[in-house]
């Protein structure tokens, strides 16, 4: 019903001259009337113009053609601007709304701050400034205990003590002569003083010599003003040469810290059978990355190891014990590895953080005796050497 009534009201309106003049004042009937008899009378033929009836049609047909462009130009324009008109009443009213949710969000926050600057005054008046009662279920600062420190002549004492200990659990252990004590302890002193490592309490220091010819160990008392005591020691195994991805064993001074955390042995066969670093349940301590010359080239080049102190196995490899054989490691007899293990000789600092680590607390023996000399320090020396200096770069 709409399309002919639209189509007869466009037909109506395009028959009727009037209509160009008073809708289209610019563009009104009469210049299009003009133009177009104008363009019909050029190129229609004489007697097609004279036959009113197509030359009326073609008449109408010209005009509904420019009425059609006119209101699609100027249609384009006005909904155009009418699309412009609504974007821009739709933003403001945008603009409006999206202000007035800002001003009702910082309202919000405003008085949340509020609630929760009254709430954290409460607080602030309920709670103390200081740590609470740790009987009231509060966490308890963390107390670590003072490493053990004897006096010059209670250390000596309890060397002497841990000396008997050491003949009566480790075969083979040596008591060194008088000169050999004097040679071992002015190497160790060498190297405490070129390394710049303080003694500021008693301690034992473990002391290994690397030379090929020696591979010996020795337990020192050392004191920061008291005299300097060899305990003993035992035969030992370090980094071989001439045997690719063999390392030569760095010399310097090496901390078990805490900062690294020690395992025991698993007892298992390697693909050789042997199990490389003692029974099961045998120490090993971890000394970090270390540099260390690299035994199978000529230059000497350096690479890092990860030394370790730790026992071998006792049937294949132990009786190796005394020459160098490991891979840059130092190697020891299962019973000076279970005796440094059961009386804490460089645990010191284990023991202390025993105290609040439970890791430590499961690493450490439970049936242990700490000494009260134990320390930290593992001391490589070279007696090939005519002075003690370390052979490493850097050590983490």
């Amino acid at each position: 019903m709409k399309k002919p009534f639209l189509l007869w009201s466009v037909s109506k309106l395009c028959q009727r001259q009037f209509f160009f003049g008073v809708y289209f004042p610019l563009h009104g009937g009469g210049v299009f009337s003009f133009f177009v008899d104008m363009f019909l009378k050029f190129v229609m033929p004489l007697h097609i113009r004279n036959d009113q009836y197509p030359y009326n049609f073609i008449k109408n047909l010209m005009r509904v053609s420019s009425i059609g462009l006119l209101v699609l130009v100027y249609g384009h324009g006005y909904g155009r601007a009418a699309i412009e008109t609504a974007h821009s009443e739709i933003s403001s009213h945008n603009e409006e709304d999206r202000k007035e949710s800002q001003k009702d969000f910082h309202k919000k926050q405003e008085n949340a701050g509020l609630k929760a600057a009254s709430t954290s005054e409460k607080v602030a008046e309920a709670k103390p400034a200081f740590s609470p009662d740790p009987l009231e279920g509060g966490s308890a600062p963390v107390e670590i205990p003072p490493l053990p420190s004897l006096g010059e002549k209670e250390a000596e004492i309890e060397a002497v003590h841990l000396a008997k200990q050491m003949r009566h659990d480790i075969p083979h252990f040596k008591a060194y002569s008088s000169s050999q004590k004097q040679h071992w302890i002015a190497m160790a002193k060498a190297m405490i003083k070129a390394t710049q490592t303080p003694i500021e309490r008693p301690q034992i220091l473990t002391v290994v010599d690397r030379n090929p010819h020696a591979q010996a160990l020795a337990f020192i008392l050392a004191q920061p003003e008291g005299s300097w005591l060899v305990l003993g020691g035992t035969h030992v195994s370090t980094g071989q040469s001439g045997r690719k991805y063999y390392y030569i064993t760095p010399t310097g001074v090496f901390h078990n810290t805490t900062e690294r955390l020690g395992y025991r042995a698993l007892g298992t066969k390697n693909e050789n059978g042997v199990r490389g670093i003692g029974l099961k349940g045998m120490r090993v301590w971890d000394m970090g990355w270390q540099w260390a010359e690299k035994g199978w080239l000529s230059s000497r080049e350096k690479g890092q190891i990860r030394l370790e102190i730790h026992a071998t196995d006792p049937a294949l490899l132990e009786w190796k014990i005394g020459h160098p054989a490991s891979e840059g490691c130092i190697r020891l007899p299962t019973a000076v590895n279970v005796f440094m293990d059961k009386h804490g000789l460089i645990d010191v600092l284990y023991e202390q953080a025993a105290s609040y680590d439970i890791r430590f607390r499961a690493l450490l023996p439970k049936d242990r005796i700490p000494s009260l000399i134990a320390g930290d320090a593992l001391v490589v020396v070279d007696s090939a050497e005519h002075v003690q200096q370390p052979t490493y770069e850097d050590h983490v």
